[in-house]
């Protein structure tokens, strides 16, 4: 197995490389990704989605701010964001709160885990996802295995995507204007089959 960390400006052109040298080929990224982070929409997941690569994702539940441990929902004592050092690391709370009110609120309709809502939406997004959990027991590992059973609703994933949505910036953000779509399909985006 061959492990790149380059800048992501850089990967678009080590997978030429690869595929050009008859290389190793790049079959997903490791990347952070979760509710709470969800920057890489902006560039790396649609690269993966073009280039048809899988995305690992480390800290799918944002180091356990997804459980709700930290907002009032179980025990947070000994938990990794409990330690001084670790306080920097923890989302901005306005966003957080947010957030973790959509997962609770969802959590609640279908019975399941906090935990479990937010690995779940992983699992519905546009490239295949696979969390890299990180269990410090037993209970919540067998936990986060639970959501593998889990469908949620359009309406429950609006929801989420809602809550946590980012802005995606320039040049994505263009695109949503519709003269710009229109006259980048030649006036034929309304008869596109997407």
């Amino acid at each position: 197995m061959r492990r790149c960390h380059p800048p992501r400006r850089h990967l678009p052109g080590a997978l030429t490389r690869n595929r050009g040298r008859g290389w190793t080929q790049f079959t997903g990224l490791q990347i952070e990704y979760s509710l709470i982070e969800r920057t890489v929409e902006r560039e790396l997941i649609p690269m993966s989605k073009a280039l048809n690569l899988g995305v690992l994702a480390w800290s799918p539940l944002a180091k356990g701010v997804l459980s709700g441990k930290y907002h009032g929902e179980g025990k947070a004592d000994g938990g990794r964001m409990s330690n001084e050092g670790m306080k920097e690391f923890f989302p901005e709370e306005q966003l957080a709160t947010r957030i973790i009110s959509a997962v609770k609120a969802v959590s609640e309709q279908v019975g399941r885990s906090m935990a479990q809502v937010a690995l779940a939406w992983l699992r519905h997004q546009t490239v295949p996802v696979i969390p890299i959990m990180g269990a410090r027991k037993v209970s919540q590992l067998q936990d986060n295995l639970a959501s593998l059973d889990l469908e949620l609703s359009a309406e429950q994933l609006k929801s989420l995507d809602e809550a946590s949505r980012i802005e995606l910036g320039f040049p994505q953000s263009i695109y949503e204007r519709e003269m710009v779509r229109s006259t980048r399909y030649g006036g034929t985006w309304d008869r596109l089959l997407l």
